[in-house]
């Protein structure tokens, strides 16, 4: 089947390349040609006309939830694609606290069989302990070889910086990254960020210095032992301190930010919406802007949402019992166009290299391109379309976000990718 997408811009910049108002023609899923073409090549072909709109390399999110196995209430591998698609993603990245944890490949190859065929294609990131316990070291090999893309006892730090150091040591050997949520828990165990406002709402609290405990573990391990840590949502001023003065170093050290850590502040959660209620929680302005200062200088390399689905009988609960997370990859490049292009925090070329280049070269990915003879793999932008979030048309098979309502600047139109086309709300076989 030959495809063409016309009239539309190409932006890559690890290409270098930035065409305007060009055509894209697909053949049976690969980029064949690129440029002006002939009339002779529209006789037989499927066009779908993007004037104004941009195409990037597909985006990938490399920290979301699928929940299968073990809690499909709340999503599936195949719902979460589908939000995935929705939301502008080629690819993204599966966390290990299903139930039972990926720490096996038997599990791993599970997921990757519940993703097969589907236009987003699944990475998986594997537990770094045995059930996520952080007492025995994970089958490293066994998952190195089943296809992982990193490890992690994802939902909580790795419990001792001996298994730690032991983590960094085995997947070393793999160049695989750890990744971590730091998060000191014999200081946490709160329900948002301590301060002011934790005290006014009576709510108890979870201090930044819990986060930047493990952060300093972490660089300080990874220094010792030569391995890649890969710091998780990070949330906290002195965190992107401690990421910038390693990477200063030289130390492999890398980190990536959810766009509700740059889009609001611990405020949002006077109205007692349990949608604003997760781990690390939201912190305060002083937090933001330093994570927005870490976006632009590049400390931050990785844009993720940590798309946390969670059913509504389990977040219709008081705020203290209610779990943490909320979910975002349909709302994700809507914010960061928003509160990052718009604002003129980041370029379109910073933003892609958050979203698409930077979180496959942690995960040591291909990157897609435009060239000839590869696998279409693209994101479509429309950089200006104002747009408000409706929950209620989500793709996933949760709702809790506190972004519903939301107007937002910018938006994925369609992604392409595995031979197929997700546009006007539908799946298209390419």
């Amino acid at each position: 089947m030959k495809v063409i997408l016309k009239n539309i811009d190409v932006f890559h910049p690890a290409q270098k390349l930035n065409k305007k108002n060009t055509d894209i023609l697909i053949e049976d899923g690969v980029i064949t040609e690129t440029g002006s073409l002939s009339e002779k090549k529209y006789a037989d072909a499927e066009v779908y006309d993007f004037t104004g709109k941009v195409a990037v390399p597909g985006f990938f999110d490399m920290h979301v939830h699928l929940r299968e196995p073990g809690r499909e209430d709340e999503e599936t591998v195949v719902s979460g694609c589908n939000a995935a698609a929705s939301g502008g993603f080629t690819g993204i990245a599966c966390m290990p606290n299903t139930e039972p944890a990926i720490d096996s490949a038997e599990v791993v190859e599970f997921v990757k069989k519940q993703a097969n065929n589907h236009l987003v294609e699944v990475k998986v990131i594997a537990a770094a302990t045995v059930g996520r316990k952080g007492e025995i070291i994970s089958p490293m090999a066994e998952l190195h070889e089943a296809g992982v893309v990193g490890f992690s006892d994802d939902g909580a730090a790795i419990k001792t910086a001996g298994i730690l150091k032991r983590a960094l040591e085995y997947s070393r050997m793999y160049n695989l990254p750890v990744i971590e949520h730091c998060e000191d828990e014999s200081i946490a165990g709160g329900s948002m960020n301590e301060g002011l406002n934790s005290t006014m709402l009576g709510l108890p609290p979870i201090p930044s210095v819990a986060e930047d405990l493990i952060v300093m573990r972490d660089i300080l391990l990874s220094e010792y032992t030569g391995g890649r840590i890969h710091i998780a949502h990070i949330s906290t001023r002195k965190s992107v301190e401690m990421v910038r003065e390693a990477k200063a170093k030289g130390l492999k050290v890398t980190a990536e930010v959810t766009p509700h850590h740059f889009a609001l502040t611990d405020d949002a959660v006077k109205t007692y919406d349990t949608n604003t209620k997760m781990n690390p929680p939201l912190r305060t302005k002083e937090d933001v802007e330093e994570i927005l200062k870490g976006l632009k200088d590049g400390t931050i390399d990785c844009i993720a949402s940590d798309h946390a689905p969670h059913s509504a009988e389990e977040k219709e609960a008081e705020f203290e019992h209610a779990p943490n997370g909320i979910t975002g990859l349909e709302t994700e490049i809507g914010l960061a166009l928003t509160e990052l292009l718009h604002k003129n925090i980041l370029t379109l070329e910073e933003v892609v290299n958050k979203m698409a280049i930077n979180p496959r070269k942690v995960l040591d990915l291909p990157v897609p391109t435009f060239e000839a003879r590869q696998q279409a793999n693209i994101t479509i932008l429309d950089l200006n379309e104002i747009w408000t979030v409706d929950l209620s048309r989500s793709k996933s098979k949760s709702k809790n976000s506190p972004f519903d309502k939301r107007l937002l600047t910018g938006r994925a139109v369609a992604v392409v990718n595995n031979k197929k086309m997700f546009y006007q709300d539908k799946f298209i076989e390419l």
